[in-house]
């Protein structure tokens, strides 16, 4: 059993987002370690990229300054590395867009993330379509980390069949249309469409976009597998006088209501 089938052990699982270099390096290392060791199942660690299409402002803004702050991909793999040697043991995927892993290469990306601790990755802009050859760099390492799938309202039946058949570790179910970013309501009909998907796979399914607060995160909690929380995050903690100790709260609060 590998760590992403662990934490599934324990559903529904919190898994919050942070991009490393916001506000600095050594800050969201912290961050990302108060948030494994105190109440997150699994983090999306973020990959910056200057043109991220499927996020709003909150995480946007994050990104636009860790890259003004000269944080590059291999700085991202050195902090997933620095977290395994922190003792942390969750699983950490990396999210981020294609352009910069393009940029890395492809084979040394995933040979490094790896051998940094990674076990597994969302890519936003790559489609199922188009990632035979990032899946092709995954098979030449003998872990194989998943490409995690992402699947949204407006995918079709046929689509969402043909993803969702072939989904491994767990599928990003995007629950709005639109970009990221914390809504002042769950959307209706959200039960449904996990039926939908699960009509196709009996891998995890876990809810993002939209899922600001503990109560939110409680109801979907009750109809997911996981609860995907970025933006809420980001700003919560990112715009804290002492993130380190909000990150600590946050991680507790969303927890303590996944339990409730």
């Amino acid at each position: 059993m590998n760590r992403i089938q662990s934490a599934f052990q324990n559903k529904p699982i919190f898994m919050p987002y942070f991009p490393v270099g916001y506000p600095d390096i050594a800050t969201s290392v912290g961050i990302l370690e108060a948030l494994a060791k105190n109440g997150a199942d699994l983090i999306e660690v973020g990959l910056s990229f200057s043109d991220p299409l499927a996020d709003g402002p909150v995480i946007q803004k994050a990104t636009q300054t860790a890259l003004e702050r000269g944080v590059t991909t291999r700085d991202v793999l050195a902090a997933v590395a620095e977290l395994r040697k922190r003792g942390v043991e969750i699983p950490l995927i990396l999210m981020g867009y294609y352009n910069p892993i393009l940029a890395y290469g492809l084979e040394k990306f995933v040979r490094d993330a790896v051998e940094a601790g990674t076990d597994g990755f969302i890519i936003p802009d790559l489609p199922p379509e188009e990632s035979a050859e990032f899946v092709g760099a995954i098979r030449e390492v003998p872990q194989q980390p998943p490409l995690i799938t992402m699947l949204a309202p407006t995918t079709s039946d046929e689509r969402m069949e043909a993803i969702a058949r072939s989904a491994q570790g767990f599928i990003y179910l995007v629950s709005v249309t639109g970009v990221t970013g914390a809504r002042k309501d769950i959307t209706t009909g959200l039960g449904k469409l996990i039926e939908r998907v699960r009509q196709h796979t009996d891998v995890p399914v876990c809810v993002g976009f939209g899922i600001g607060t503990p109560d939110q995160a409680a109801a979907v909690g009750q109809l997911a597998d996981g609860v995907i929380v970025g933006s809420a995050c980001v700003r919560e903690i990112g715009e804290s006088e002492n993130p380190i100790e909000k990150a600590i709260d946050f991680a507790r609060s969303f927890r303590d209501a996944l339990n409730g």
